[in-house]
């Protein structure tokens, strides 16, 4: 014979409750027939655990009944692996009678007379102790852990853990939770789901982890996008779109703005690029008429209003419901470097273009860049050299036009203005060391031929020869 007494189980789960004493019960049964057994009952950390009576006597095929109690209310659970265990120790006991001390004394001796019965695994387990393993930096071997804590939780419960664990991006634990009944698709009293707190923890894996397993996107309530731009995080908006073909790039928030707004109040360029690339609308407006290039200029982001210029189509001219443009936001807040952005370098183009040098002179001077370019790639001395304003082609290069920057197509202001058979501003322009033809028109052939024209035709033609040399 091995052993005396059987437990009626095989692990004893104690509930962990903050700040009470908890316990648990087992029982075990003497398997003789004819003979009372001595029972010891110890816990490998006594400290800890208390025993309701650790010595007793258990009359022929009877069960007698034990309590496992924490020592103190703690806080934090008391949790260790390998797992604690309650030793259960036996001896044969003819007379069937012995006081404690007798009982005590029987059992520190050694020898053939004491049967080690059972080791019994003690598992801590309850809501309370899966949110210490979620939230623990330093516990080690929380995957034999976890599984015993989760067992004995009820689904709401469950429900419940599985929010914290989203929340504290655990992804083996969300993957645990519901695999074991929680539910992937509930949302709270708010209506915020468990995907909104997994995407905002930033936890890729466990946003992945909750896509593959069902959890279906609410385009009226789930606002994963808006979430992720706030965090610069494209990461995320690649694993939400690839996961939800339906999703809904220019969904709104409660202030009517876009994920796209979002991201431009933030200056996050990546972001804003990827969201447009995506099909993300640059010129949709909030409740209160703000564009997102509203938002990126009020926030003096210069690279996410260069890109915003370039793709959107009316938020350059649009008025907020303050009657506010872009640019007058830009310049309440004193963001000087967006001036010419979105507005001097359209009005240093006109003034270009109707060679009005008083104008020309106060862009300047408050800001604009005298080298900026359009969507054609032109710059204000294309426009003024095309028209022959002379005296704003002066002014220009005095202020510092570049005489050789060509256009989309490959154009200076001095082919512009050769094409357009202003000869003053041509002349002017090469003596101020602009260059006749550039390699890249020799090297395609594409010299004007209106350039050729022009100097046979023009007094100073030996000049444009020497220049062409």
């Amino acid at each position: 014979m091995d052993r005396l007494v059987k437990p009626d189980l095989e692990e004893l789960k104690l509930c962990f409750i903050r700040g009470q004493k908890s316990c648990a019960t087992f029982k075990l049964t003497n398997l003789m027939h004819t003979m009372s057994v001595a029972i010891s009952v110890s816990t490998t950390k006594s400290s800890v655990f208390s025993l309701s009576h650790p010595f007793c006597i258990i009359p022929p095929l009877s069960t007698a009944s034990f309590t496992l109690f924490l020592t103190n209310s703690c806080d934090p659970p008391p949790l260790s692996t390998p797992l604690d265990t309650v030793m259960v120790k036996s001896s044969m006991l003819p007379t069937g009678k012995a006081s404690q001390d007798d009982l005590r004394r029987l059992f520190s001796r050694t020898g053939p007379h004491i049967f080690k019965d059972a080791k019994i695994p003690i598992s801590l387990v309850g809501p309370q102790v899966v949110e210490f393993l979620l939230s623990s930096k330093t516990l080690s071997d929380v995957s034999l852990l976890l599984p015993k804590a989760i067992s004995s939780c009820g689904s709401c419960q469950l429900n419940s853990l599985l929010s914290f664990a989203a929340k504290n991006g655990n992804s083996h634990c969300i993957s645990t939770l519901i695999e074991v009944g929680a539910d992937v698709n509930r949302r709270d009293s708010d209506g915020d789901s468990v995907m909104s707190l997994a995407v905002k923890s930033g936890n890729l894996d466990s946003v992945q982890v909750l896509i593959e397993s069902g959890y279906t996107i609410d385009n009226s309530a789930d606002r994963f996008l808006h979430y992720a731009s706030a965090m610069d995080r494209m990461d995320l908006m690649e694993i939400l779109c690839l996961g939800y073909a339906d999703i809904d790039l220019n969904s709104i928030d409660s202030q009517g703005r876009t994920p796209l707004h979002i991201a431009t109040g933030h200056g996050h360029v990546e972001v804003i690029q990827f969201l447009v690339s995506v099909g993300s609308n640059p010129d949709m407006l909030d409740s209160q008429g703000w564009t997102p290039l509203h938002f990126a200029a009020h926030q003096g982001h210069v690279e996410a209003v260069g890109f915003l210029l370039n793709h959107s189509t009316i938020a350059k001219y649009t008025v907020t419901k303050q009657g506010k443009t872009a640019y007058e936001l830009a310049t309440n807040k004193g963001h000087c470097k967006l001036y010419d952005l979105l507005q001097l370098g359209d009005t240093l183009h006109r003034a270009a273009r109707k060679g009005d040098v008083a104008d020309i002179k106060k862009c300047i001077a408050e800001g604009a860049n005298v080298n900026g370019k359009d969507q054609n790639g032109w710059t204000p001395l294309h426009r003024a050299a095309f028209k022959g304003k002379n005296e704003g082609v002066k002014v220009l290069v005095n202020h510092g036009a570049k005489l050789d920057l060509v256009d989309d197509c490959g154009y200076t202001p001095l082919h512009l203005a050769i094409e357009a058979g202003q000869k003053d501003v041509a002349m002017y322009l090469i003596a101020q060391g602009a260059k006749a033809i550039l390699k890249s028109f020799e090297a395609k052939g594409q010299v004007p031929c209106d350039l050729k024209n022009f100097k046979n035709s023009h007094q100073h033609t030996a000049t444009l020869y020497d220049i062409k040399r």
